[in-house]
């Protein structure tokens, strides 16, 4: 029987997750990370693209990342 190539490091996050610390970690996740998305979507108009194509829709993802970044950087500034 063989194994795939990341099975390994896959049980090891899985084992880090689920530990006490992980279990921590991952409830700031809902926080942190999905709240940056929520955020974008409602508030920064990423939930609709009014432009076409793959390029243009990432552009437009890229841009909206950067100006979170920039946000992040200028609240702890004022």
């Amino acid at each position: 029987m063989t194994r795939h190539f990341w099975e390994e490091c896959k049980e090891t996050v899985r084992e880090n997750r689920l530990s006490k610390s992980g279990k921590i970690l991952y409830k700031k996740r809902k926080e942190k990370i999905e709240r940056s998305f929520a955020d974008a979507k409602e508030l920064l108009g990423l939930r609709y693209c009014c432009l076409q194509g793959r390029d243009n829709v990432q552009e437009q993802a890229l841009m909206t990342a950067a100006c979170q970044n920039m946000e992040k950087i200028a609240n702890p500034l004022s």
